[in-house]
């Protein structure tokens, strides 16, 4: 206890909280509540701890063992932890001609000039448009433009045509998900959801777990919805 006559003031405990008078020219005491041996000065002006900012992680798979990997959304590569592999994560453009396999889970974009030939790429969202000869396998997203030229085959999480423009495809488009906004000019096989915007067109049959037509849009072919 403080002696009689000394000026004291509260202090409370950094570890349990529990309030006890010191002096005024203690330097450290002991809480007689919990025991804690502490300073006064780190009871009246505690550490500022830092804040811990969550910048967003993502899942990406290894290409060659198929793997989970967690990757922060500013990397441009990485390797995987089982096999060892190098997985790339940049972003490509191309608007020149272009003779060279892609297998990245970053953007592909394919400009107006721009024109990827005997390829095979796997990326995870592209944008067409301009001329692609060979496969492409879009794992997320794939824009498909109106000056798109393609001569091969593709795959995609999510098929989109943009507001403006037109795609026209000869044979069935099987991919998980469409979205159109513009215009689309062929039969789809979705396994998932085909939604048409206001304003959309769609001619062609479609077959979809699921169809979800807005107010404005035009579907024109027959229609299948099963799960």
């Amino acid at each position: 206890m403080p002696e009689s006559g000394l000026k004291t003031f509260e202090v409370a405990c950094p570890s349990c909280g529990h309030l006890q008078p010191q002096p005024l020219t203690a330097y450290s005491t002991v809480c007689r509540h919990c025991g804690q041996h502490f300073r006064l000065q780190e009871a009246l002006h505690p550490a500022v701890k830092p804040v811990k900012v969550d910048v967003g992680r993502r899942i990406v798979e290894c290409f060659q063992c198929g793997s989970q990997l967690e990757v922060a959304p500013t990397a441009v590569s990485t390797m995987c932890r089982k096999c060892s592999s190098y997985v790339d994560l940049s972003d490509y453009q191309v608007n020149h001609t272009v003779t060279k396999s892609f297998r990245t889970h970053g953007r592909l974009v394919i400009d107006h000039k721009g024109y990827l030939l005997n390829t095979e790429a796997i990326v995870g969202d592209a944008v067409i448009k301009g001329r692609l000869i060979g496969r492409l396998a879009a794992l997320r997203t794939l824009e498909v433009h109106s000056t798109a030229r393609i001569k091969g085959t593709f795959t995609a999480g999510l098929l989109i045509i943009p507001l403006g423009n037109c795609f026209h495809w000869p044979d069935p488009i099987r991919v998980d998900n469409v979205e159109i906004r513009g215009e689309l000019v062929a039969s789809v096989c979705a396994a998932g959801t085909v939604r048409l915007k206001a304003g959309a067109r769609c001619f062609g049959n479609v077959q979809a777990a699921n169809l979800l037509v807005e107010e404005g849009a035009i579907l024109v072919g027959s229609i299948e919805v099963r799960r």
